[in-house]
């Protein structure tokens, strides 16, 4: 299964003991995000979107805050502001939350960000830059899975408890895009320390 619950634990455990050793604001935040699993920057993502009600894709000071504090994230105002500052690069009072995500995101090497594409492309049968659970026919194999096995879940809820994987915790749609499953793994990939490893748990996990 990819992104094993055993990594997922390690991460967390890991960045809630550096947390008390950063003063980075931005670090402070990541690790937070990390802190709740591999789906935490992906989960706060989600929460900005949410609030994004203009569709403007951005997000002012206040909106900011609001979704920091709507996921629960322990961040003072002070803070906010100087992490708000880093990314208002132009000084326009917005900041772009996509490129925030970006940042957030645990820094992969290429050869990571490739075995990931991989792994995406693999399961985008139809090539249109997002996986459903029609992709999913052919390429993952529900039979193995335990409660369908017993009978509990269909061939169906298997793949979509699948895709709920990458899927964010507040928003589940049954769909996986290209920045979702890459800010999944890079969560991953937070608790793998060589590269060599992490490609060979991907290649495994996918069958590449």
């Amino acid at each position: 299964m990819p992104g094993t619950a055993r990594h997922d634990r390690e991460m967390a455990i890991q960045a809630k003991r550096n947390l008390s050793k950063t003063t980075d604001p931005v670090e402070r935040l990541r690790l937070q995000c990390l802190a709740r699993g591999s789906a935490g920057i992906k989960g706060l993502g989600r929460v900005f979107r949410i609030m994004d009600d203009d569709n403007s894709r951005t997000l002012d000071f206040k909106e900011f805050v609001k979704g920091l504090n709507d996921y629960a994230m322990m961040i003072d105002k002070e803070e906010a502001q100087e992490i708000f500052r880093i990314f208002d690069k132009d000084g326009s009072g917005t900041i772009d939350f996509d490129e925030f995500l970006v940042t957030l995101r645990p820094p992969m090497s290429k050869a990571r960000k490739e075995i990931i594409m991989q792994a995406f492309r693999k399961l985008d049968k139809t090539g249109d830059g997002v996986v459903t659970i029609e992709d999913l026919r052919g390429v993952y194999n529900a039979k193995h899975h335990p409660k369908y096995q017993n009978g509990d879940w269909t061939e169906d809820q298997v793949f979509r408890a699948f895709l709920d994987n990458f899927d964010s915790p507040y928003d589940k749609d049954g769909k996986v895009t290209t920045e979702e499953f890459m800010n999944y793994y890079a969560g991953v990939s937070a608790s793998i320390d060589t590269d060599v490893y992490f490609i060979i748990m991907m290649k495994n996990a996918w069958k590449l």
